[in-house]
């Protein structure tokens, strides 16, 4: 799907929305590493016109980094999560890619048992969050 300038930039918001949904996860684990949030905010900031898209790369490749450093499955999802967001004003098909860690950090964080349902309650927020123009281009197949 071709997407417009516009519609691109609210595809990067959305993304950025999911991973900021779960950054807690990371906070938790390594709240003095601020990398993903700054990610989350690079991603904001070029769907504004405020960042070019070699600044949103280089946020996007730290958060990476930072969810390497990660031990726990939780906080190196989310911290993928905003990875990927942000890498979404690069590629727009970074953007399910923020939203599938996003959903991986839920249930990480849930625990064995609840799974099913973080899995499910996670989704339905993304799902809600997103035009629904734009879901074919989050949401494949």
């Amino acid at each position: 799907m071709e997407l417009s300038e516009e519609d691109h930039r609210a595809v990067a918001c959305w993304a950025a929305d999911c991973a900021e949904h779960v950054l807690p996860y990371f906070v938790e684990e390594r709240p003095a590493d601020d990398r993903p949030r700054r990610a989350v905010e690079a991603g904001r900031a070029w769907a504004r016109g405020e960042l070019a898209i070699t600044e949103a790369r280089a946020a996007s490749f730290a958060a990476h980094a930072a969810a390497r450093d990660c031990e726990v499955a939780a906080a190196r999802a989310a911290a993928r999560s905003a990875g990927h967001a942000v890498a979404t004003a690069h590629v727009p098909t970074h953007a399910p890619h923020a939203a599938v860690y996003a959903v991986a950090a839920a249930t990480h964080a849930a625990g064995p048992t609840d799974t099913d349902a973080a899995a499910e309650a996670e989704r339905e927020w993304q799902y809600a969050r997103l035009p629904e123009h734009l879901r074919p281009v989050a949401f494949p197949g």
